[in-house]
């Protein structure tokens, strides 16, 4: 580790940090419908849909047509993306001339981009289409980024309201997040990543002959509009293949330091839009402080364990004075690689500048970790927001059975319905990533996609279903996942991770937001301050990671145990 890499880590946080109670008070006007600098401009074009769509944006939805409206309105999306995927051989803006996908693979990238997971069996600019990029996957980052956004305002609105028996209108939400906040800073940062160098064009792919005579075919496209809300609306599925260790998906240190400004800007912002929708920012602020303790925990220890180098080099004799650079780009070395790796898999987006597999079994153990906490740590666009949320109830439910009195949470009783909900929602998780890791490391058709064998060969297998469960998208890259088994059962269990995770928690919002406000009295316990920050931390440690250290012990741990006596996979 260097001073260097640490102040950059540093410069980082503080930004975001400035960042966050501006963007927050942002969203919170947008979406109480206050007049903002883009309402003269866009208004007419929100009142047009509005109108067109049949949608009256002054009537609200019941918990249950809120999340009714949700899933048709995904599962169009769905079938409409998979049509699109088989039919991509016979659509405009195809100048390579690609074919459609079969349907197993078509099955698994629809899923993938409606559940903001951007899970790549396919390699960019071997597989898609610019139509296709652009249409297709473009749009559903818009999209299912913005459900993202209204999810987790429905369930604030649960805590803010009093005996209400609504939560909001999800054609208002959707519409207002993807007008007035990701189309608008995606506009911005995608004119920013063509300044740096990335292409923006609809050109062919051109070829080169190199100076050593060899041929080269070198992809260009669309890039920069897709990259600016693959990170902003926390997707991360890569134009190319590399993603953002690509030199035309990632030029510079500033792209790059963009890149992961964007992954979270709306996670964080939105922990302020929250502390002002209950009438207290404190609120928000002790949201950030446990997220952000997560955060640099995480990303020192990954720092740290790249920054050792290989263990097994290490007890050869042979020095590192780098660290591990291996998978990684000289251009970003390993501290910006590690807070990249960090930062993506802290929020469900998958972008990768550095290759995961190819870290040390305690720097991929990091980012598998940030995925099975259940990705609260800032998360994906509003899914960050009520996944925290959810532990806070069992934090303050903790709390209450300590003293022997119901628990309370911003003036809410937490009875045993909401936790029975909460329970469910959570304990979906582990269900999906361990029980399709136990079958496919178990069956021929799971072992045939392995890369390695042993430990390492295990922790390719329980990072792809942690990764798809946690609708991350990330990967450790040595595992063969472009086949029908795969595509199948890790489609099936983005699904999960999204939509069984959701359905509880819609209901959690409902319950709450018809129950009646409770004044604090002496024994409520106070929910801004250290106590209440360590108690969430801590129950998110135990509840998300513990479940899941027999399975951790099996993987990366046993693997660096391993390394230490001279045996590497």
């Amino acid at each position: 580790m260097t001073i260097n890499g640490w102040i950059q880590i540093l410069i980082y946080f503080a930004l975001l940090t400035a960042l966050t109670r501006p963007v927050g008070g942002y969203l919170y006007r947008v979406f109480n419908g206050e007049r903002i600098l883009l309402s003269r401009p866009l208004g007419w074009l929100e009142r047009g849909f509005y109108r067109c769509a049949g949608v009256d944006s002054q009537t609200e939805q019941s918990w249950i047509s809120y999340t009714l409206a949700m899933l048709a309105f995904n599962l169009v999306c769905f079938v409409a993306l998979f049509l699109l995927l088989l039919a991509q051989g016979h659509l405009p803006f195809n100048p390579q001339g690609f074919g459609a996908l079969t349907p197993d693979l078509a099955f698994n990238t629809a899923i993938s981009f409606v559940t903001n997971t951007n899970w790549q069996s396919y390699g960019g600019e071997t597989t898609m289409s610019y139509g296709t990029q652009m249409l297709g996957l473009t749009v559903h980052n818009f999209v299912s980024a913005a459900t993202g956004i209204g999810l987790a305002l429905a369930l604030v609105r649960g805590f803010a309201r009093r005996s209400a028996s609504t939560i909001g209108n999800f054609w208002v939400d959707l519409t207002r997040a993807t007008l007035y906040v990701l189309l608008p800073i995606s506009i911005v940062a995608a004119l920013f990543l063509i300044w740096q160098g990335m292409p923006q064009n609809l050109s062919a792919y051109t070829n080169a002959l190199t100076l050593e005579g060899v041929k080269q075919t070198i992809a260009q496209g669309p890039v920069a509009s897709q990259v600016a809300i693959k990170m902003l609306g926390t997707n991360g599925g890569g134009f190319f293949n590399a993603n953002a260790a690509h030199p035309f998906e990632n030029p510079t240190a500033l792209s790059n330091f963009l890149q992961i400004l964007l992954i979270f800007l709306i996670p964080a912002g939105l922990t302020n839009t929250f502390g002002r929708m209950v009438k207290s920012e404190l609120q928000g602020w002790a949201l950030y402080s446990a997220m952000s303790v997560l955060f640099l925990v995480g990303v020192a220890t990954c720092y740290w364990a790249e920054s050792q180098g290989n263990p097994q080099l290490t007890t050869m004799g042979i020095s590192q004075p780098i660290g591990n650079m291996e998978g990684k780009e000289t251009r970003f070395g390993v501290a910006n690689s590690t807070l990249f790796a960090t930062i993506t898999t802290d929020a469900s987006c998958g972008a990768v500048n550095a290759m995961h597999d190819s870290f040390t079994p305690l720097g991929g153990l990091v980012p598998m970790v940030n995925m099975m906490l259940g990705e609260v740590i800032f998360g994906g666009v509003g899914a960050g927001l009520y996944g925290i949320l959810l532990y806070a109830l069992i934090a303050v439910f903790i709390a209450g059975l300590m003293v022997g009195r119901t628990p309370e949470y911003l003036g809410k009783k937490i009875e045993a319905r909401e936790i029975k909900l909460t329970m469910l929602a959570i304990l979906c998780l582990p269900l999906s990533i361990l029980g399709f890791t136990a079958v496919s490391s178990v069956l021929s058709q799971g072992l045939a996609g392995l890369a390695n064998t042993g430990p390492h060969g295990f922790s390719e297998m329980l990072y792809a279903y942690t990764s798809a469960t946690a609708n991350n998208g990330s990967a450790f890259a040595g595992l063969t996942a472009n086949t029908p088994f795969y595509n199948v059962t890790l489609g099936i269990a983005m699904l999960i991770g999204r939509f069984a995770f959701i359905v509880p928690m819609m209901a959690t919002a409902g319950a709450l937001a018809a129950k009646k406000y409770t004044p604090p009295s002496a024994g409520t316990f106070p929910t801004t301050g250290g106590l209440f920050i360590a108690l969430l931390v801590g129950v998110i440690v135990i509840v998300g990671g513990l479940t899941f250290f027999p399975a951790i012990a099996l993987g990366p741990i046993v693997e660096h145990l391993a390394i230490l006596t001279g045996k590497a996979y």
